[in-house]
C-alpha cells in the first residue's frame, strides 16, 4: 500500500508517518521502481501500535523502548512494567495538576456571579490584580501555602 492508504487505514497524518520513519519507529519501507514507498502489513501493525501508545499519551522515547521489546520478544518484560508504572505516575501528576487548575478556575468564577460591565467584573479585576503581582482569588490557596512554607 502507498503512504496515503496507510494514513487512511490508521488515521495518522502523512507527515506524522514520515516523521516516525525518520525517528526509526517504523521500519524503512520498500521502494517501487518509481521511487514510491511501498508499505506492508508490518507497517500497518506498527503504526497502529504507535497510534495506540500515543492515545495513552506515551512519549515517543517510551514508544521506542516498547518497539525495541517487540523486535526482541525474548527479553524480560520487567522494564515494560516499569515503563507503564512511570506513565501512570505521570498521568496521576497531571490529574492532580488539573484538579488544582479546576479549583483555581472555580475560585475565579466565584468572584463574579452576575453580569456586569467589564469595569465591574470580578473575574477581570482578579486577573488584572494577578498581572500586577497582587493576591488573587484563583491563587489564594497557592499564596496561603507559600506563606505557610516560609
Amino acid at each position: 500500500m502507498r503512504i496515503s492508504e496507510l494514513a487512511a487505514a490508521t488515521g495518522v497524518d502523512l507527515e506524522t508517518i514520515r516523521y516516525y520513519e525518520k525517528q526509526a519507529l517504523l521500519p524503512e519501507p520498500e521502494r517501487e521502481a518509481n521511487g514510491y514507498r511501498r508499505y506492508g502489513a508490518l507497517h500497518l501493525e506498527r503504526l497502529s501500535f504507535i497510534r495506540h501508545c500515543r492515545a495513552l499519551d506515551m512519549p515517543l522515547a517510551e514508544i521506542r523502548r516498547l518497539v525495541a521489546f517487540m523486535v526482541s520478544p525474548a527479553e524480560d518484560c520487567g522494564d515494560i512494567n516499569l515503563l507503564i508504572e512511570q506513565q501512570i505516575a505521570r498521568v496521576r501528576a497531571r490529574l492532580a495538576s488539573m484538579h488544582a487548575l479546576e479549583k483555581q478556575l472555580c475560585s475565579l468564577r466565584a468572584s463574579c456571579d452576575e453580569r456586569h460591565q467589564g469595569k465591574e467584573c470580578g473575574i477581570l479585576h482578579e486577573l488584572v490584580a494577578a498581572a500586577h503581582g497582587e493576591a488573587c482569588a484563583c491563587h489564594a490557596d497557592t499564596e496561603s501555602a507559600r506563606q505557610v512554607a516560609e
